[in-house]
């Protein structure tokens, strides 16, 4: 018996990089993934490469901040399986700027992904989790703990320079998590933060050409890290190399594991040691 067996998870953001590695380990350990991507085509590939694997899922594209998206995520999961056990918030991606250059735009979409649109899933959700709830008691079951997972980052606890808006985001992803913890306690959710340090993916490792730009709702963002700044960086983590995603994806593990069924309202990082 896996240690998800059953259960039934949302993860936003899951068709590359962090959140696709988390799609996969909650899918190896028998939860069945609703997948969401920006791109259609990579949403479907996780999702096949989940059912290739002996696993379940099923794909919802679409852009976490479009106003209708939260409540087609979340229908997805009651229509293909009939519930929902767990949500990890994890789609996003940084648009930097030092502060005297930050536009309103800017510090919108930073806002938007990485804030509103978990708000909205959280709220799309719990009619769905307040019905099982209650069609549980009225028979007489025990209550399971369901999960959510945020994911924040290292920057939403320490700040970075240039990061006015994902930090400002990312502190906020804190406090929809601890009064989610207070609001949800009565339901057996568990409402937890994981905050990444540096982990190598492709917004992160790209330097030149076309992938160190990606394209959000028409505007085209510059990503990646120089090298020897990236070489700095990483002297800086305790354990002296950043993480992988598939690193990252495990520290969201531990929180949706029956292990931490007692643990709620916390951040746990994930940065190799790495604390500003």
């Amino acid at each position: 018996m896996t240690t998800l067996q059953g259960k039934i998870a949302l993860v936003s953001g899951s068709g590359r990089g962090i959140g696709r590695e988390i799609a996969l380990k909650l899918a190896a350990e028998g939860a069945r993934v609703v997948v969401n991507d920006l791109d259609a085509d990579t949403a479907a590939e996780t999702a096949a490469e989940i059912g290739a694997n002996g696993g379940e899922a099923v794909s919802c594209p679409g852009n976490v901040t479009d106003p209708e998206f939260a409540d087609r995520f979340v229908g997805t999961a009651v229509d293909a399986y009939g519930g929902l056990d767990i949500i990890v918030n994890n789609a996003g991606y940084t648009w930097d700027s030092v502060v005297q250059k930050l536009s309103d735009d800017q510090w919108d979409a930073m806002m938007d992904v990485h804030l509103k649109a978990p708000f909205r899933i959280l709220r799309a959700a719990q009619p769905v989790i307040a019905q099982a709830v209650r069609e549980a008691k009225e028979a007489g079951q025990s209550i399971p703990c369901r999960k959510v997972v945020n994911i924040s980052s290292i920057a939403g606890l320490g700040g970075n320079a240039g990061q006015a808006n994902y930090a400002a985001a990312k502190a906020g992803v804190t406090g929809l998590t601890k009064a989610l913890a207070k609001e949800w306690g009565r339901y057996n959710v568990t409402v937890n933060t994981v905050a990444f340090g540096l982990v190598k993916t492709r917004l992160t490792e790209a330097t030149a050409g076309e992938d160190s730009q990606i394209d959000v709702g028409g505007n085209t963002i510059k990503v990646g890290v120089n090298p020897q700044l990236l070489d700095t960086m990483e002297a800086m983590i305790p354990l002296g190399r950043a993480g992988t995603p598939a690193e990252a994806a495990g520290a969201v593990y531990l929180m949706c594991l029956p292990e931490s069924d007692y643990v709620s309202a916390q951040t746990l990082v994930c940065g190799g040691g790495f604390m500003f």
